[in-house]
């Protein structure tokens, strides 16, 4: 059975759903960023955010709405976005990246969730915390 279950994850809004839809992101976000403010290896990262974190965290709670295939909410309230250039203008080495990565594995970590879900999620947002990197490094690099 637990086979099943991770196959679903990714397939349709089963991944917005395992994580509680709104009302779980909301708990995800608020434990991502209550990690951000805590945890010593973050301080970098928390250092590029506003003191008040309330338009983080509800940007980032409508974002993995849609990107969790569930309500695509983030371009109803805010526009479209691209993840990668939205964060472009920050420095992000692979530092900033794992700091950013322990922050969502702290947060994954405090939630009711299965194994096979936790490492889904571990594995996916590595994904665009590593292209943001990318992006970030390529923007500083001198044009020839």
């Amino acid at each position: 059975m637990e086979i099943q279950a991770q196959t679903a994850y990714g397939m349709g809004d089963a991944t917005y759903q395992a994580v509680g839809g709104y009302d779980g992101l909301v708990k995800l976000v608020d434990d991502f960023y209550d990690a951000m403010d805590t945890l010593p290896e973050a301080q970098s990262i928390r250092a590029m955010h506003a003191d008040d974190l309330s338009s983080s965290r509800d940007k980032l709670v409508h974002f993995l709405s849609g990107w969790m295939n569930g309500p695509q909410i983030y371009a109803e309230k805010y526009g479209s976005i691209n993840i990668p250039l939205a964060h472009a203008f920050l420095d992000i080495k692979e530092a900033e990246r794992d700091a950013w990565l322990l922050c969502m594995q702290t947060a994954i970590a405090k939630q009711n969730y299965p194994q096979a879900l936790q490492d889904y999620l571990k594995q996916q947002f590595f994904r665009p915390a590593e292209r943001i990197r990318q992006v970030s490094q390529q923007k500083r690099q001198p044009e020839s």
